[in-house]
């Protein structure tokens, strides 16, 4: 029996703000006074439900089991003119990265890009008014108090984006988990078959400059022609490349034709659309072992007049250079935002 995923990248909830206490309707007691002026307080507001942004969280399975989130209601109001307490309001915490839609609009609600960063998907119900807000000179014991209010209701759906400096983008087996378990301390699942990533990787290169100290690496499962109309894997988990800033395209050079899988990977790139399409990007050859694979890389590069970077992850060929390129591409990439 397959075990329960451990990452998770999208997620539906019903949510519902709590409901507004009920006012009172009461009158004051007093001795020789049997029916008093009005004294009933209002009903207390109901929770509202909150989604915030948080650190050190990278999967949205912890809020997928949920199904729904309800916030507390309001307390009734009590007499002498006291207020009901206030519902208690339920606050989640997503990732960074989680894009927030009403599920029936699909209209985006908020796109928690920061630390801190919440949204208000549902408001708690205004609290009833007791029936001492309605005495006036023309009723100075009213007999009415108002019910509290229904809490704000519906259904949203979680997407989430990892933050990330490069992405990994190859066919399956192109050594992409290799490469990131080589520059990293990231620790994905590396085998000599086709579509051994089923989920999107992180991993940290820490690059012993001044100036880019550390890079965060994405891998992705690989691709194949098609992705985008839902072949193989399909191209959903390209969503999680959106927020890199370079991309870094590797296909295999021990096999015929590196530069036909190169192909296919900028025709996935431009049918997901601009978003990716206008992304940097770094060409790397990897499994270069051999002069065979060398030549092949080097017409591959030729061909597409790209100034690729042949690697191998297992002799260590080539990474220096890779992660020079890399350093360098972050330097420009914060220059085009300083000038935007």
């Amino acid at each position: 029996m397959r075990g329960e995923p451990i990452f998770k990248d999208d997620a539906s909830l019903e949510v519902r703000g709590g409901r507004g206490g009920d006012g009172c309707r009461s009158f004051r007691r007093e001795k020789f006074v049997p029916r008093g002026g009005p004294n009933g307080g209002d009903g207390g507001s109901g929770g509202d439900v909150i989604i915030q942004a948080v650190e050190h969280q990278h999967s949205l399975l912890r809020i997928s089991r949920k199904h729904s989130a309800y916030a507390g209601d309001g307390g009734p109001g009590g007499s002498k003119n006291c207020s009901g307490p206030g519902g208690d309001s339920l606050v989640l915490d997503v990732p960074v990265g989680t894009r927030i839609r009403d599920a029936a609009t699909e209209l985006l609600l908020a796109d928690l890009s920061v630390a801190g960063d919440e949204c208000l998907v549902a408001k708690g119900g205004v609290g009833g008014r007791g029936n001492a807000r309605f005495a006036n000179s023309r009723n100075q014991a009213p007999d009415r108090a108002e019910k509290g209010q229904e809490g704000e209701s519906r259904n949203i759906l979680l997407e989430l984006s990892l933050l990330a400096d490069v992405g990994l983008l190859g066919l399956p087996n192109a050594g992409k988990s290799t490469l990131i378990s080589r520059l990293t301390a990231a620790t994905p699942k590396v085998a000599d078959y086709p579509f051994t990533t089923l989920e999107p990787c992180l991993g940290l290169l820490e690059t012993g400059r001044d100036i880019c100290p550390t890079l965060v690496i994405a891998d992705i499962p690989g691709l194949i022609a098609g992705a985008h109309t839902g072949k193989g894997l399909g191209n959903r988990f390209l969503r999680h490349l959106e927020r890199t800033r370079v991309l870094l395209l590797i296909a295999d050079a021990s096999e015929d034709d590196p530069a036909s899988d190169c192909r296919v990977l900028l025709s996935e790139i431009q049918s997901y659309g601009e978003i990716l399409s206008g992304l940097p990007l770094v060409f790397v050859a990897s499994k270069v072992e051999d002069q065979e694979s060398e030549e092949r890389a080097e017409a591959w590069f030729a061909e597409l007049q790209v100034e690729g970077i042949c690697i191998s992850a297992v002799t260590g060929k080539g990474l220096n250079k890779l992660l020079n390129r890399l350093v360098e591409e972050m330097q420009e990439a914060s220059r085009r935002n300083e000038g935007a």
